[in-house]
């Protein structure tokens, strides 16, 4: 069976439960991503405390930071603290008993001279490498956000995979706005794919949308995800309690879970 989770509002977390239950979801925390939150210890601690007082799904991941995270810049002071925003992130994941954190590649992908994706490559490897080395208790996925194309991925893959607890987390709708069809991304990365984040959009900005909204194929997906990943599981990436809804009934009704 698929395990499907959803993004919990904390604002109305009863509610996220209660559709939890209803279709056995998980949960992917997407509070703790902000710097501000980061930086507030009593308000980490708050958020953190108020999820384990209630009644959660057994199987959650939590979104790690991403805003200016860029831990093999040369700068070092830009180094140091996104090394530190990746450890609040695992450290987070861990206390909500989590059993995977996400983080995006945020690589430029103007940036592409041989020598440079090279470099990029390898420095991201080796940071990578012993990040997840260093935490065996946790999977950490790796998510396609500006990448226009599976290559850098497949790098990293191929680079990581030697730890069971890593894995690609491959954004489908992130895949179908760069130059490479998403399913070709599926083919290309799904023996390294954990995880898989969906949502629809019009494929030309990243919106968000209930699945079913937009233009996305979903034939296509569901093909590629039976073919290529059938043992990822699957984030409905919108926030909107409608929308949530909304792509369930879609899912449902188009054989999916």
């Amino acid at each position: 069976m698929k395990q499907i989770l959803i993004i919990p509002d904390i604002n109305n977390l009863d509610e996220d439960i209660k559709l939890a239950d209803k279709y056995s979801l998980g949960f992917e925390y997407n509070d703790f991503f902000y710097p501000d939150v980061l930086d507030n210890k009593d308000k980490l601690n708050e958020i953190v405390a108020k999820y384990k007082n209630n009644k959660i799904p057994g199987y959650s991941t939590v979104h790690g930071a991403f805003f200016d995270v860029i831990p093999f810049s040369i700068d070092s002071k830009i180094r140091q603290v996104s090394m530190l925003r990746i450890e609040q992130s695992i450290d987070v994941a861990k206390q909500l008993g989590a059993k995977a954190v996400v983080f995006h590649t945020n690589y430029n992908p103007f940036l592409n001279s041989v020598a440079y994706v090279e470099s990029w490559i390898k420095e991201n490897i080796k940071i990578w490498y012993d990040i997840i080395k260093n935490n065996p208790d946790i999977n950490i996925y790796i998510e396609n956000m500006f990448d226009v194309t599976p290559d850098i991925m497949l790098k990293l893959g191929e680079g990581l995979s030697v730890h069971n607890n890593f894995g690609i987390c491959l954004d489908y709708a992130h895949a179908s706005l760069g130059k490479v069809a998403p399913y070709i991304w599926a083919e290309k990365l799904g023996k390294f794919v954990k995880h898989i984040h969906i949502n629809d959009n019009d494929l030309v900005s990243d919106l968000h949308l209930a699945w079913g909204k937009g233009k996305i194929n979903r034939e296509l997906f569901y093909e590629s995800y039976e073919k290529y990943m059938s043992d990822a599981t699957v984030l409905i990436e919108t926030s909107l309690m409608e929308n949530k809804l909304y792509s369930i009934e879609v899912l449902k009704n188009e054989g999916f879970i």
